[in-house]
C-alpha cells in the first residue's frame, strides 16, 4: 500500500526541490539564530535554576578554606544595641574589645548624637519597619537582622558570625576555642539554653537565647542573610530576635549545638551559687548582669567584671573551673573556682555535693525556688555549717613554673560563738593563695577531666596554699 502523500501534495518518495543558494543561505541564517536563541533561554534558565536551588557556595575572597586553628580573627561579632542605651551600655563591651584584634560591629536605630563612647565602631541597621510584627518589641525585627547586616559587610576570613547584645560579656579566647571543634565549612548553629526553666518552655529549648550569645558558620549566615526578609514577616507573632532568629534556621534544616559555656543569666539575686560550681566547660559568655547582685561583695558590678577579666589572661581555659580537695586535719572541704572565689566548708562533702551548685538565686520570671535547667542544693540554714567565702583579690603568671597565682581574701567577719572547732579555725584564716599550672584549650578537645588539688597542712599568718595539680591515673575525689 503507497503511503498517502502530505499535506502540500508532495510525494515523500520525489526528490526534494532543489532550493537556490541565496535562499538556503535565508534558511541556515534563520535556524542558526532560532538554535542560538534557544541555547540562551536554556542557560539563562539553568542560570536562574542554580541561583535559586544550589547550595550557597562561600566567596574564595572572604572566606578561609585552610584548616589552622580557629582563633579570634576568625570571629565576626554583631553586637543588638539601642543608640538610646549603648552610652552607658557600652562599658560592658569594653571589657572584652580589643580593638585591632576583635572584629564586627554594634548596630544601632540610627547615628548617636554625641561620641558612641566605645572601641566598637556602630553600623545603623538597614530598614527593619516594613517587616510585618505582632508580638515583641519593635526592636525585635531590627536584632534579629544583625545576622544579615553583619554578613553584607563582607569581611573577610570569617568563619563565624556571633550575635549578642550589648549587655553581653564575652571572653573570646574561649568563645574561638570552642567553635574550633565544630566544623565552620558546614552549616553549623551553636549557643545555649536559658537557665530557667520556665523560660525556655515560655520561648524554646531548642533556641539559642540571644542574650548569652550564639554563633554562625560561614555557610549558614550565608543562607540566613539569603532566606531572612522573607522569612521575618512568617514570624511576626514571634517575641524576640533570637526566636526569630531560630525559627528562619529551622526552616533551612539545621538544629541547636548546645554548648554549657554561652549563660544567659535568666536568674535573680546572688549569682554566687551558680558561678561557683560553674560546668566543665569553658567560660564563654555572660549576660543579664544589670539584673543580678554584683559578682564580687563590696563592689559594683562593673568593678566585679573588671576584676575577674584581669584574671581571665591569665588563663583564659581555667577561668571559673572548679576543683575540690580536702583538709582531713581539721574536717575542711575545700572548693576553688578559679579566679573567683575559694570556699571552706566545716565539714566532709562528697564529690556530688561540692559539684552541684548552691541556690543562691531565684528563677528569671516568677523569681522562686525553681525549677533550674540544673540540679541545686540549699544553702545551710544552719550558719555553722555555711562556708567561709573568699574572693580573688590578685591575679598573675609564674613566669618560673609557667603557672598562676591568684590570691583570694575572705568576705567579712562571721560570729563562730556556738560553732565548733573545725568551723572557728575556717573563719581564722584571712587569705588564700593558689597556684595552678595553665590549662591548655586542648584539654577541652577531649572529655574534660575535673582537675585535682592539695593544701598544705601548714597554715602560716592566716594564709592557707592550695596547689591545683592534673589528677594522677585512677586517682578519685573520696573523703
Amino acid at each position: 500500500m503507497c503511503p498517502k502523500s502530505t499535506d502540500s501534495g508532495q510525494d515523500p518518495f520525489r526528490a526534494p526541490k532543489i532550493i537556490p543558494k541565496e535562499k538556503a543561505g535565508d534558511a541556515l541564517t534563520t535556524s542558526l539564530i532560532a538554535a542560538v536563541a534557544v541555547i540562551s533561554v536554556l542557560s539563562i534558565s539553568i542560570t536562574a535554576y542554580s541561583v535559586v536551588h544550589a547550595p550557597i557556595r562561600p566567596d574564595p575572597e572572604l572566606f578561609d578554606f585552610d584548616y589552622r586553628p580557629t582563633s579570634v580573627s576568625h570571629l565576626a561579632f554583631g553586637i543588638g544595641g539601642s543608640t538610646a542605651t549603648w552610652a552607658d551600655r557600652a562599658r560592658y563591651s569594653d571589657l572584652w574589645w580589643k580593638p585591632g584584634s576583635t572584629r564586627g560591629y554594634v548596630f544601632l536605630e540610627e547615628d548617636p548624637a554625641g561620641p558612641a563612647g566605645s572601641g566598637i565602631q556602630h553600623r545603623v541597621s538597614s530598614e527593619w519597619r516594613r517587616f510585618r510584627r505582632t508580638k515583641g518589641p519593635e526592636s525585635a525585627v531590627r536584632m534579629a537582622r544583625v545576622v544579615a547586616d553583619l554578613f553584607r559587610v563582607g569581611l573577610p576570613g570569617v568563619r563565624w558570625f556571633v550575635i549578642g547584645d550589648d549587655d553581653t560579656v564575652f571572653f573570646p579566647e574561649n568563645l574561638a576555642a570552642v567553635l574550633g571543634r565544630h566544623d565552620h565549612q558546614g552549616m553549623v548553629y551553636v549557643g545555649g539554653n536559658s537557665e530557667s526553666v520556665e523560660q525556655d518552655v515560655e520561648h524554646a529549648y531548642d533556641m539559642a537565647f540571644g542574650g548569652g550569645g550564639f554563633a554562625l558558620s560561614y555557610p549558614l549566615a550565608a543562607e540566613l542573610a539569603a532566606a531572612m526578609d522573607g522569612c521575618l514577616d512568617r514570624y511576626h507573632y514571634y517575641y524576640g530576635s533570637d526566636q526569630r532568629v531560630w525559627a528562619c534556621v529551622v526552616e533551612l534544616g539545621v538544629g541547636l549545638t548546645l554548648e554549657p559555656g554561652f549563660h544567659q543569666i535568666d536568674i535573680r539575686g546572688d549569682p554566687f551559687g551558680f558561678l561557683a560550681a560553674h560546668p566543665r566547660a569553658p567560660l564563654v559568655s555572660l549576660h543579664h548582669l544589670d539584673s543580678v547582685q554584683p559578682l564580687l561583695p563590696n563592689r559594683t558590678q562593673h568593678e566585679s567584671l573588671t576584676a575577674l577579666m584581669k584574671a581571665y589572661p591569665a588563663d583564659p581555659p581555667r577561668t571559673l573551673q572548679q576543683c575540690f580537695c580536702y583538709h582531713r586535719k581539721h574536717n575542711w572541704s575545700v572548693s576553688v573556682s578559679w579566679g573567683y572565689a575559694v570556699q571552706i566548708f566545716p565539714a566532709l562533702l562528697t564529690a556530688m555535693e561540692l559539684e552541684t551548685p548552691q541556690q543562691t538565686f531565684k528563677t528569671w520570671r516568677t523569681v522562686s525556688d525553681g525549677p533550674f535547667t540544673f540540679n541545686t542544693r540549699p544553702v545551710s540554714s544552719d550558719p555553722c555549717k555555711r562556708p567561709a567565702v573568699f574572693f580573688l583579690s590578685s591575679a598573675e603568671e609564674d613566669g618560673g613554673s609557667e603557672g598562676t597565682v591568684t590570691a583570694y581574701r575572705k568576705a567579712g567577719d562571721r560570729v563562730t560563738s556556738g560553732c565548733n572547732e573545725d568551723f572557728a579555725r575556717a573563719m581564722a584564716i584571712e587569705n588564700i593563695t593558689v597556684l595552678a599550672p595553665k590549662m591548655e584549650q586542648q584539654e577541652w578537645d577531649q572529655s574534660p577531666r575535673r582537675h585535682c588539688c592539695d593544701i598544705e597542712e601548714n597554715l602560716r599568718n592566716r594564709t592557707m596554699r592550695i596547689r591545683i595539680r592534673r589528677c594522677r591515673n585512677s586517682e578519685t575525689i573520696t573523703i
